[in-house]
C-alpha cells in the first residue's frame, strides 16, 4: 500500500511539473537580465534592472528585419527535404521562405508560385538580402516551383538558402549553372 502511494505521489509530482518553451525562454531572458545587473550600488536595483534589460532590448533589435529573417532561415541549414514540411523534422523550398518570414510577423502565401505574386518584382542589379529569387525548375519550368531567400551579394554572386529535394536546406549560388538557367525573377516584399 505504501509503494502504491508513493507512486500515486511521484506521478502527481512529475504531472504537475510541466514546463513550456516560453516558460524557460522567459526564465533564461529573466536570469540573464538579472546576471547583467550590477552588485548592490546603494540604488535602487529594480531601477537598474529596467534600464539593463531596456539596454539589452535595444541591442536586440539593432538588426533589420530582413537579418533577423536570414538569421532565422540560416537555423535551419541541413534540415533534410519533405514536401510540405515546415519543421526541423523537414522542410520544403516555400515552407523555409514561410516560416522564416512568418516568424517576423510577415504573412505570405505558402506556396511558392503564389509567393511569387506578392510584393514588387525588381532587376538582379537591384537585389538586396532578405529578397526572394523564383525559379522554374525540372519538367516543370512553364510555371514557378521553386523559391529562395537571398542572404549575401558578395564579387557579383547572390548567395540563397532554400530547400532542395536532393540536399536539403543549403545556401547555393546564383551563378551556378543550373540556377542560373531555372531563374524567373527577383521580387522584395519587405
Amino acid at each position: 500500500m505504501k509503494r502504491i502511494l508513493l507512486l500515486f505521489i511521484t506521478l502527481s509530482t512529475l504531472i504537475g511539473c510541466k514546463s513550456s518553451k516560453k516558460n524557460i525562454e522567459k526564465r533564461d531572458a529573466t536570469a540573464n537580465e538579472i546576471s547583467a545587473s550590477p552588485q548592490k550600488t546603494g540604488k535602487n536595483d529594480w531601477d537598474t534592472l529596467s534600464k539593463n534589460a531596456g539596454s539589452k532590448k535595444n541591442t536586440k533589435t539593432a538588426k533589420s528585419k530582413e537579418a533577423n529573417i536570414i538569421d532565422y532561415a540560416k537555423q535551419f541549414q541541413g534540415v533534410r527535404y519533405k514536401w510540405g514540411g515546415t519543421t526541423k523534422a523537414g522542410m520544403d523550398c516555400s515552407g523555409l521562405i514561410y516560416e522564416s518570414f512568418k516568424t517576423y510577423d510577415v504573412v505570405l502565401p505558402r506556396i511558392s508560385r503564389d509567393m511569387a505574386k506578392k510584393g514588387k518584382k525588381i532587376s538582379l542589379k537591384k537585389v538586396h538580402q532578405g529578397d526572394l529569387l523564383f525559379f522554374k525548375t525540372g519538367n516543370r519550368r512553364n510555371s514557378i516551383n521553386h523559391v529562395g531567400l537571398i542572404v549575401a551579394i558578395r564579387n557579383n554572386d547572390i548567395e540563397f538558402i532554400h530547400s532542395t529535394s536532393s540536399k536539403g536546406v543549403i545556401i547555393s549560388h546564383l551563378n551556378e549553372t543550373y540556377w542560373l538557367k531555372a531563374f524567373h525573377e527577383a521580387r522584395r516584399v519587405l
